[in-house]
């Protein structure tokens, strides 16, 4: 895979990915804004699915589960800037203004369709990345502030998102894994965003469901593969990659050892090859 990554500073990137997909799994530390050069990218939540292209941006809060999937389109690679807004940078910038705004948690993206000012902002990064010296904090702290700003002025509700600094906190863990299940992390991600430790989180799931984390999140995911299959007529690949199977192989296998058929097979015999 023919994939770069270049930082001009730790909360500053462009990324570009020029084969034919590329897919990761996501729990974010930081509030993310990204801005689309060209491209397109698929991202899947619990409760929704986004599609964006060139010229798109978008916040995605942090501490949300997500399978993202990359694809260059019209013969250009996939390409974005990316700005984290970390908690650490956001209390600063709230412990100066006079505001309490109302915390209304949202697992939402946030879409601001070829804003303007937000693209300008972040437009004016791009030769940034052909610095051979270091780039200067204190910039890159104008730059995220003025971003920051823009976000504020452009969206009214943004304070409810930005400003909430909260950890996640004990949640109903049967609720969270069932409308999570389909997301590849690892049981220490689980554990983190249900308020838990592994320990608690391992003993807390078998009194649940009376079985371990990994045969149910197997088992959970060849259901919905074979609902997606069935009844939606997607692809395996397509099915591979919004269920939370590592790739098409490791999905064959596992399918064709839970139902007898593979995937492939299972299209032929429905008429879908």
């Amino acid at each position: 895979m023919d994939f770069q990554l270049k930082y001009i500073t730790p909360d500053i990137k462009l990324s570009c990915y020029e084969d034919k997909l590329f897919k990761s799994e996501n729990v974010f530390e930081h509030h993310m804004l990204v801005w689309f050069i060209s491209g397109e990218t698929k991202i899947i939540q619990a409760d929704e699915s986004y599609i964006f292209r060139k010229g798109d941006i978008f916040l995605i809060p942090r501490n949300q589960l997500a399978t993202i999937i990359n694809y260059p389109k019209d013969g250009l690679p996939h390409q974005s800037v990316v700005m984290h807004l970390c908690t650490d940078r956001l209390r600063k910038f709230y412990a100066k203004l006079d505001i309490k705004p109302k915390i209304i948690p949202s697992h939402k993206i946030r879409s601001f369709d070829k804003h303007p000012l937000l693209e300008s902002c972040l437009a004016s990064l791009i030769p940034y990345f052909n610095m051979q010296e270091a780039f200067p904090e204190e910039i890159a702290s104008l730059k995220i502030t003025e971003a920051i700003s823009i976000l504020r002025t452009t969206d009214k509700g943004i304070d409810s998102i930005l400003a909430n600094f909260e950890e996640p906190y004990k949640i109903d863990l049967s609720s969270f894994m069932e409308k999570n299940f389909m997301f590849n992390m690892p049981l220490e991600k689980f554990a983190y965003l249900t308020g838990r430790s592994i320990a608690t989180f391992n003993r807390d799931f078998r009194k649940a469901f009376n079985i371990t984390p990994q045969r149910w999140l197997t088992r959970k995911r060849l259901e919905l593969a074979n609902y997606q299959l069935s009844e939606k007529r997607k692809k395996p690949v397509e099915v591979c990659y919004e269920t939370g199977f590592e790739n098409l192989s490791h999905f064959s296998y596992a399918f064709k050892k839970h139902f007898g058929y593979s995937p492939s097979a299972f299209q032929v015999e429905n008429g879908r090859s």
